[in-house]
C-alpha cells in the first residue's frame, strides 16, 4: 500500500507563492503518474495538475501558467509551486497517485494523501 504525505501548505498573500511538497513511501509497483487535486470550501474536488514518471506535464486550465509540476523519482516526491496565487486558489490541496494522467485528471487513482490547506488572503 502506498501513503502519500504533502507538506508545505500555509497562509500567504494574494500574488505570493508556496511550494507544495507530496513524498511516497510504501509499496510503490511500476512507474506511476502523479499529481494534485484540491477542494475548495463547498465545491468539489478538482484536478489541478499532474505528471508521469518522464516527466509529460498537465494542468488545469485555471492555473495554467502560475503553477508548476515537478518531480524526483529517485525521491519519490512530487512538487507544485504555486505562483501568483489568488483568493480563488484557497483549497485543501491533495496528492494523487495513478495511471494514465490527462487534462482534467487520471485514469486511475491509486492513492491520495490527507491534503494541506493553502489559504490565499486578498
Amino acid at each position: 500500500q502506498v501513503q502519500l504525505l504533502e507538506s508545505g501548505g500555509g497562509l500567504v498573500q494574494a500574488g505570493g507563492s508556496l511550494k507544495l511538497s507530496c513524498a511516497a513511501s510504501g509499496r510503490i509497483f511500476g512507474s506511476p503518474a502523479m499529481g494534485w487535486y484540491r477542494q475548495a470550501p463547498g465545491k468539489e474536488r478538482e484536478f489541478v495538475s499532474a505528471i508521469t514518471y518522464a516527466g509529460s506535464t498537465y494542468y488545469a486550465d485555471s492555473v495554467k501558467g502560475r503553477f508548476t509540476i515537478s518531480r524526483d523519482n529517485a525521491k519519490n516526491t512530487v512538487y507544485l509551486q504555486l505562483n501568483n496565487l489568488k483568493t480563488e486558489d484557497t483549497a485543501v490541496y491533495y496528492c494523487a497517485q495513478g495511471r494514465a494522467p490527462r487534462i482534467g485528471g487520471f485514469g486511475a487513482l491509486d492513492a491520495w494523501g490527507q491534503g494541506t490547506l493553502v489559504t490565499v488572503a486578498s
